[in-house]
């Protein structure tokens, strides 16, 4: 197999590190408890899939829109690396990427939600980690 183009391995690094910062900020907040900004938890946690998503596509050589619609970027990924999100999943984490930053529209998010939004975030950052060159982690 042969060894990806370094300067691909640093622009994936450089999403990996985005999606990381994402989902330390989402993990952090949600220590708050009670007191949690859930929409805020649930925004990093969208941005975190959506970044690693990317990393993927440019890992693959995959262009794709600026968007932050997961389904629309997921869908670009070959099957058989895609991270397993749901079409609720998909939808739900979208709609973390604008609604819940802004006061029009946007619906009271409960903690439970925002801790499901986390995991979610884990569980596509441990697929998606597994298939990226190392030097890009």
């Amino acid at each position: 197999m042969l060894e990806p183009d370094p300067e691909i391995v640093a622009v994936i690094g450089e999403w990996v590190q985005k999606a990381e910062n994402d989902l330390t900020n989402a993990a952090h907040t949600l220590k708050l408890g009670r007191k949690c900004p859930t929409d805020t938890v649930c925004f990093h946690a969208q941005q975190c899939v959506e970044k690693y998503v990317k990393s993927l596509l440019v890992f693959g050589g995959i262009h794709f829109p600026r968007t932050h619609e997961i389904g629309i970027l997921v869908h670009l990924l070959p099957v058989r690396v895609r991270p397993g999100l749901t079409r609720e999943e998909a939808d739900q984490l979208t709609n973390y990427a604008v609604m819940a930053r802004y006061p029009i529209d946007s619906q009271p998010i409960s903690l439970i939600e925002a801790r499901r939004a986390v995991s979610i975030a884990r569980r596509v950052r441990s697929h998606i980690r597994k298939l990226l060159p190392k030097g890009s982690l």
